[in-house]
């Protein structure tokens, strides 16, 4: 196991906090797992704010050595890329945060340029109909 730090990105936002890595397995203290996702470990489970998500007695979240970030992301229902050699690892938006998003029938705001290289987003279009065509070569 090494020590060395680690870049988490969550809800879009990056963290650089010291971790634990042992093959696949990536385990930060409570003040780093804080720090870089705004959860903390509490009797009662993972808490942010007012919000708790109980934890199962044994579902191994902590040992020695701090919190399993595959773990947490299991806990928490949300999908986790992770790259131990590059040191980085992605928590995804959970499946019901995903349904909801589908349920209201809006788009993902983006940006993409024209023909002309003008930057264009979504978002300057909200309220009004619009026709997207993609178009791939595969």
């Amino acid at each position: 196991m090494t020590d060395s730090t680690f870049t988490i990105l969550d809800e879009g936002k990056p963290a650089t906090v010291p971790a634990r890595v042992s093959g696949d397995t990536v385990r930060l203290t409570r003040e780093a797992l804080e720090r870089a996702t705004g959860w903390t470990l509490k009797p009662e489970g993972l808490c942010r704010g007012a919000l708790c998500v109980p934890v199962r007695p044994g579902a191994a979240l902590e040992s020695a050595d701090g919190v399993d970030l595959g773990a947490l992301a299991a806990a928490l229902g949300r999908p986790l890329a992770l790259d131990p050699a590059e040191r980085v690892a992605y928590l995804g938006v959970g499946a019901s945060d995903r349904a909801r998003a589908l349920a209201a029938l809006e788009a993902p705001d983006f940006t993409l340029p024209d023909l002309d290289g003008r930057l264009h987003s979504l978002r300057e279009h909200r309220g009004k109909k619009i026709l997207l065509v993609a178009y791939a070569s595969w």
